[in-house]
């Protein structure tokens, strides 16, 4: 899937995908900081991926988890700080959840500090049902 927006393009083809460039985008998240770049290899074949294009530069990326049927997990959804400000990552998180394949399941996520993005696209809090087992 490509989904053009102004001056960049969004796409599902993992081979624009620059392994380097998610890494370090990763890298300066709280999230994922201290993720080894094998482990981001590993999740980035296993998932549905989409990144962000401004010309040749990959300046955004985002993952998603899912069994196509009932239900996905939102991930690693980052934007390069330069471009910041710009509607790349509401125009990302937009064209993920109304992609053909994702657009009638169930989306889960998990934030600390992006909340209000995603209640823009019906996300909500749910800590009465939402449990967690943390990998050691």
């Amino acid at each position: 899937m490509q989904v053009r927006f102004e001056d960049y393009l969004i796409s599902t083809d993992k081979t624009l995908l620059n392994y380097e460039n998610v890494c370090g985008l990763l890298a300066g998240t709280y999230w994922a900081n201290k993720r080894p770049v094998e482990q981001i290899k590993k999740a980035i074949e296993t998932s549905l991926c989409f990144g962000v294009y401004h010309g040749e530069k990959q300046i955004g990326f985002a993952r998603v988890i899912t069994d196509w049927a009932t239900a996905y997990w939102l991930c690693d959804v980052i934007i390069d700080d330069e471009y910041r400000g710009k509607g790349i990552g509401k125009k990302l998180v937009e064209t993920i959840i109304h992609s053909e394949e994702l657009k009638d399941i169930t989306g889960f996520l998990g934030t600390a500090d992006a909340h209000r993005l995603y209640e823009q696209y019906g996300f909500v809090k749910d800590a009465e049902s939402f449990m967690v087992r943390r990998a050691r």
